[in-house]
């Protein structure tokens, strides 16, 4: 792997175990609906691909697209709500992030909505390590499309093949090959699949510390 010139992270999975959070959110909204709560492990396996793939998943098939619509705004204000009641960062994160501040730029590249992002970040005390931020609604598109790794290449004036991507899911894997630079799997985010756990990356990382040991 060529020695990156910057960094970018994933949110969910990657520097915060927000599955709590997420889970409550969508048990108050599926209340509403008249629907039974979803167990956290069911709920961790909908999540990565944006709020409205989210609430498709948790609500199940045969709901109209206004439906879906009204849904997602119960569910985002649900959210916005409880997002840091147990949502903290995975062990030695912070550590983590501080020592690879003072090495490389650092940015988060996340499919959860950029207020959303900024509000956690901000409420866990870790916005101030990261030089750019985008959610999944700053484009007009989200991971896997490779455009955000584009844009903050861009933004910190490094090629986005020097950029590594570090993230817990395959959907971070297709976002960096589409982009054309190099990634890191971390394995303490949510639980993957079986199926997933052959996902293709550059390096393969235990703990946060051993990332800080590698780079």
């Amino acid at each position: 792997m060529i020695r990156p010139e910057a960094l970018v992270f994933d949110l969910d999975g990657t520097l915060i175990d927000s599955r709590r959070d997420i889970t409550t959110a969508v048990n108050r909204m599926r209340a509403d609906l008249g629907l039974p709560p979803l167990a956290l492990e069911q709920v961790v396996t909908m999540v990565g691909e944006g709020a409205r793939l989210l609430v498709e998943r948790a609500l199940g098939p045969g709901w109209s697209p206004d439906r879906i619509d009204r849904a997602l705004e119960r569910y985002l204000g649900y959210y916005w709500d409880v997002c840091l009641e147990a949502t903290k960062p995975y062990p030695g994160v912070e550590a983590m992030l501080v020592a690879l501040a003072g090495r490389y730029p650092l940015a988060l590249l996340s499919n959860k909505g950029e207020a959303l992002s900024r509000k956690v970040l901000d409420g866990l005390g870790l916005t101030s390590h990261f030089r750019e931020i985008l959610g999944g609604d700053s484009l007009p598109s989200r991971k896997p499309d490779p455009a955000g790794l584009h844009v903050l290449a861009d933004r910190l004036g490094v090629p986005v093949a020097r950029l590594l991507l570090v993230g817990d899911t395959w959907i971070d894997a297709e976002t960096a090959r589409n982009a054309g630079c190099a990634f890191a799997l971390v394995a303490w985010g949510f639980p993957r699949p079986p199926k997933l756990d052959g996902i293709k990356a550059d390096l393969r990382v235990e703990r946060a510390e051993e990332l800080v040991a590698t780079l």
